[in-house]
Protein backbone atom coordinates (compact mmCIF):
# COMPACT_ATOMS: atom_id res chain seq x y z
CA UNK A 1 0.00 0.00 0.00
CA UNK A 2 1.30 3.43 -1.00
CA UNK A 3 -0.16 6.59 0.52
CA UNK A 4 0.81 9.87 -1.16
CA UNK A 5 1.60 13.01 0.84
CA UNK A 6 1.34 15.92 -1.62
CA UNK A 7 3.77 18.81 -1.39
CA UNK A 8 1.03 21.44 -1.25
CA UNK A 9 -0.64 19.70 1.70
CA UNK A 10 2.37 20.17 3.98
CA UNK A 11 2.49 22.74 6.73
CA UNK A 12 4.03 26.03 5.63
CA UNK A 13 5.80 28.81 7.52
CA UNK A 14 6.99 32.09 5.99
CA UNK A 15 8.83 34.42 8.35
CA UNK A 16 10.57 36.32 5.60
CA UNK A 17 14.06 35.15 6.52
CA UNK A 18 12.77 31.57 6.88
CA UNK A 19 10.53 29.72 4.44
CA UNK A 20 9.77 26.18 5.56
CA UNK A 21 7.54 23.27 4.62
CA UNK A 22 6.74 20.67 7.28
CA UNK A 23 5.94 17.13 6.16
CA UNK A 24 4.88 16.24 9.70
CA UNK A 25 3.51 18.24 12.64
CA UNK A 26 6.14 20.65 13.89
CA UNK A 27 6.12 23.78 16.10
CA UNK A 28 2.94 25.77 15.34
CA UNK A 29 1.85 23.37 12.59
CA UNK A 30 -0.22 20.52 14.01
CA UNK A 31 -2.03 17.84 12.06
CA UNK A 32 -3.03 14.74 14.07
CA UNK A 33 -3.04 12.72 10.84
CA UNK A 34 0.62 13.55 10.20
CA UNK A 35 2.57 13.17 13.42
CA UNK A 36 5.34 11.11 11.84
CA UNK A 37 5.77 7.72 10.24
CA UNK A 38 7.23 4.83 12.25
CA UNK A 39 10.41 6.31 13.81
CA UNK A 40 10.55 9.16 11.28
CA UNK A 41 9.31 12.25 13.12
CA UNK A 42 10.31 15.37 11.14
CA UNK A 43 11.16 16.36 7.58
CA UNK A 44 11.45 20.12 7.32
CA UNK A 45 12.28 21.67 3.94
CA UNK A 46 13.97 24.93 5.01
CA UNK A 47 15.23 27.96 3.11
CA UNK A 48 17.12 30.52 5.21
CA UNK A 49 18.06 33.97 3.97
CA UNK A 50 21.69 35.10 3.86
CA UNK A 51 23.11 35.93 7.27
CA UNK A 52 20.12 34.58 9.20
CA UNK A 53 19.42 31.40 11.14
CA UNK A 54 18.28 29.65 14.30
CA UNK A 55 19.92 30.82 17.52
CA UNK A 56 21.04 28.48 20.30
CA UNK A 57 18.33 26.01 21.27
CA UNK A 58 18.18 22.65 22.99
CA UNK A 59 17.42 19.13 21.77
CA UNK A 60 17.03 15.88 23.67
CA UNK A 61 16.55 12.21 22.73
CA UNK A 62 16.43 12.70 18.97
CA UNK A 63 18.61 11.80 15.97
CA UNK A 64 18.87 15.05 13.98
CA UNK A 65 20.05 14.78 10.37
CA UNK A 66 20.78 17.70 8.05
CA UNK A 67 21.14 17.45 4.27
CA UNK A 68 22.01 20.61 2.32
CA UNK A 69 20.67 21.03 -1.21
CA UNK A 70 22.07 24.48 -2.01
CA UNK A 71 24.33 26.88 -0.13
CA UNK A 72 26.09 26.47 3.19
CA UNK A 73 24.79 25.68 6.67
CA UNK A 74 26.86 26.76 9.68
CA UNK A 75 26.58 24.61 12.82
CA UNK A 76 27.76 25.16 16.39
CA UNK A 77 26.95 23.01 19.43
CA UNK A 78 27.66 22.52 23.11
CA UNK A 79 29.86 19.52 22.31
CA UNK A 80 32.41 21.92 20.82
CA UNK A 81 31.70 21.37 17.12
CA UNK A 82 31.90 24.40 14.84
CA UNK A 83 31.27 23.20 11.30
CA UNK A 84 29.97 24.22 7.88
CA UNK A 85 27.84 21.80 5.88
CA UNK A 86 27.42 21.94 2.10
CA UNK A 87 25.82 19.82 -0.65
CA UNK A 88 26.76 16.14 -0.82
CA UNK A 89 27.39 15.93 2.90
CA UNK A 90 25.35 14.36 5.69
CA UNK A 91 25.40 15.64 9.24
CA UNK A 92 24.14 13.78 12.29
CA UNK A 93 23.66 15.11 15.78
CA UNK A 94 22.53 12.57 18.36
CA UNK A 95 20.93 14.79 20.98
CA UNK A 96 20.99 12.08 23.66
CA UNK A 97 20.59 13.41 27.20
CA UNK A 98 20.77 16.99 25.99
CA UNK A 99 22.64 19.24 23.59
CA UNK A 100 22.45 22.91 22.62
CA UNK A 101 23.16 23.99 19.07
CA UNK A 102 22.61 26.76 16.55
CA UNK A 103 22.17 26.67 12.78
CA UNK A 104 22.82 29.65 10.56
CA UNK A 105 23.21 30.35 6.91
CA UNK A 106 26.93 30.07 6.29
CA UNK A 107 26.83 32.80 3.63
CA UNK A 108 26.20 36.54 3.88
CA UNK A 109 25.11 36.75 0.26
CA UNK A 110 23.23 33.57 -0.73
CA UNK A 111 20.31 31.63 0.74
CA UNK A 112 20.74 28.08 2.03
CA UNK A 113 18.26 25.31 1.21
CA UNK A 114 18.37 22.18 3.33
CA UNK A 115 16.32 19.35 4.75
CA UNK A 116 16.27 18.78 8.50
CA UNK A 117 15.19 15.28 9.49
CA UNK A 118 14.45 13.93 12.95
CA UNK A 119 14.37 10.23 13.76
CA UNK A 120 13.30 9.02 17.17
CA UNK A 121 16.08 6.96 18.81
CA UNK A 122 15.58 3.46 20.21
CA UNK A 123 16.70 4.57 23.66
CA UNK A 124 16.78 7.65 25.87
CA UNK A 125 19.40 9.39 27.96
CA UNK A 126 22.45 8.35 25.95
CA UNK A 127 25.50 10.55 25.44
CA UNK A 128 25.24 13.13 22.65
CA UNK A 129 27.23 12.53 19.47
CA UNK A 130 28.15 14.19 16.19
CA UNK A 131 29.21 13.05 12.72
CA UNK A 132 29.64 14.83 9.40
CA UNK A 133 30.57 12.98 6.22
CA UNK A 134 31.23 14.34 2.73
CA UNK A 135 30.80 12.11 -0.31
CA UNK A 136 31.41 12.20 -4.04
CA UNK A 137 28.14 13.05 -5.87
CA UNK A 138 28.80 10.14 -8.22
CA UNK A 139 28.11 7.82 -5.28
CA UNK A 140 24.41 8.71 -5.53
CA UNK A 141 24.24 8.79 -9.33
CA UNK A 142 21.63 6.26 -10.52
CA UNK A 143 21.93 4.22 -7.34
CA UNK A 144 20.93 4.42 -3.70
CA UNK A 145 23.68 5.85 -1.53
CA UNK A 146 23.28 5.09 2.19
CA UNK A 147 23.53 8.26 4.25
CA UNK A 148 22.52 7.00 7.69
CA UNK A 149 22.28 3.51 9.20
CA UNK A 150 22.07 1.80 12.61
CA UNK A 151 25.40 0.05 12.08
CA UNK A 152 28.74 1.27 10.77
CA UNK A 153 28.54 1.75 7.00
CA UNK A 154 31.36 3.37 5.05
CA UNK A 155 30.38 6.86 3.96
CA UNK A 156 27.32 7.01 6.22
CA UNK A 157 26.59 8.36 9.69
CA UNK A 158 25.47 5.96 12.41
CA UNK A 159 22.15 6.51 14.16
CA UNK A 160 20.53 4.94 17.21
CA UNK A 161 17.51 3.44 15.47
CA UNK A 162 16.70 0.55 13.14
CA UNK A 163 16.33 2.85 10.16
CA UNK A 164 18.27 3.62 7.00
CA UNK A 165 18.27 6.83 5.01
CA UNK A 166 19.47 6.69 1.40
CA UNK A 167 19.62 9.13 -1.50
CA UNK A 168 19.60 8.66 -5.26
CA UNK A 169 20.16 11.22 -8.04
CA UNK A 170 18.52 9.66 -11.08
CA UNK A 171 19.50 10.56 -14.62
CA UNK A 172 16.72 10.87 -17.22
CA UNK A 173 15.15 7.46 -17.79
CA UNK A 174 17.13 5.73 -15.06
CA UNK A 175 15.70 3.86 -12.08
CA UNK A 176 16.53 2.15 -8.80
CA UNK A 177 14.85 -0.78 -7.07
CA UNK A 178 14.75 -1.24 -3.31
CA UNK A 179 13.58 -4.46 -1.66
CA UNK A 180 11.57 -4.17 1.56
CA UNK A 181 11.89 -6.99 4.10
CA UNK A 182 8.64 -8.37 5.59
CA UNK A 183 7.25 -6.06 8.27
CA UNK A 184 9.33 -3.07 7.23
CA UNK A 185 8.03 0.16 5.76
CA UNK A 186 9.47 2.98 3.69
CA UNK A 187 9.06 6.70 3.27
CA UNK A 188 10.05 8.23 -0.07
CA UNK A 189 10.60 12.00 -0.35
CA UNK A 190 11.17 13.70 -3.71
CA UNK A 191 13.92 16.26 -3.24
CA UNK A 192 13.77 17.53 -6.82
CA UNK A 193 12.30 16.61 -10.18
CA UNK A 194 9.59 14.07 -10.91
CA UNK A 195 9.59 10.31 -10.41
CA UNK A 196 7.31 7.33 -10.79
CA UNK A 197 7.11 5.17 -7.66
CA UNK A 198 5.51 1.77 -8.34
CA UNK A 199 3.38 3.37 -11.09
CA UNK A 200 2.44 6.44 -9.03
CA UNK A 201 3.69 9.88 -10.06
CA UNK A 202 5.45 12.06 -7.48
CA UNK A 203 6.66 15.62 -7.96
CA UNK A 204 9.18 17.75 -6.07
CA UNK A 205 8.18 17.97 -2.41
CA UNK A 206 5.78 15.02 -2.66
CA UNK A 207 6.29 11.98 -0.47
CA UNK A 208 4.88 8.50 -0.07
CA UNK A 209 4.35 6.17 2.88
CA UNK A 210 4.93 2.58 1.80
CA UNK A 211 3.68 -0.46 3.71
CA UNK A 212 3.02 -4.10 2.80
CA UNK A 213 5.07 -3.87 -0.40
CA UNK A 214 7.95 -6.21 -1.23
CA UNK A 215 9.87 -3.78 -3.41
CA UNK A 216 10.00 -0.19 -4.62
CA UNK A 217 10.79 0.89 -8.16
CA UNK A 218 11.71 4.56 -8.50
CA UNK A 219 11.96 5.83 -12.09
CA UNK A 220 13.01 9.28 -13.27
CA UNK A 221 10.32 10.25 -15.77
CA UNK A 222 11.61 13.65 -16.88
CA UNK A 223 14.43 15.11 -18.97
CA UNK A 224 16.46 16.33 -15.99
CA UNK A 225 18.00 14.69 -12.94
CA UNK A 226 15.58 13.84 -10.15
CA UNK A 227 16.70 13.28 -6.57
CA UNK A 228 14.92 11.23 -3.93
CA UNK A 229 15.43 10.26 -0.29
CA UNK A 230 14.35 6.81 0.79
CA UNK A 231 13.89 5.78 4.42
CA UNK A 232 13.73 2.05 5.23
CA UNK A 233 12.04 1.80 8.63
CA UNK A 234 11.35 -0.95 11.18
Amino acid sequence: MITIRKSEDRGHVDKGWLKSYHTFSFASYHDPKHMGFRSLRVINDDRIAAGRGFGAHAHRDMEVLSYVLEGKLAHKDSMGHVEVLGPNEIQKMSAGNGVIHSEFNGSDTEAVHFLQIWIEPNGKGTSPGYQQIKFDPEEKRDRLKVLAAPTAVEGAVQIQQDARMSVAALSPGSSVRHALAPGRAAWVHVVSGKVILNCQVLYEGDAAAVQDESFLDVVNSQAHTSEVLLFDLA
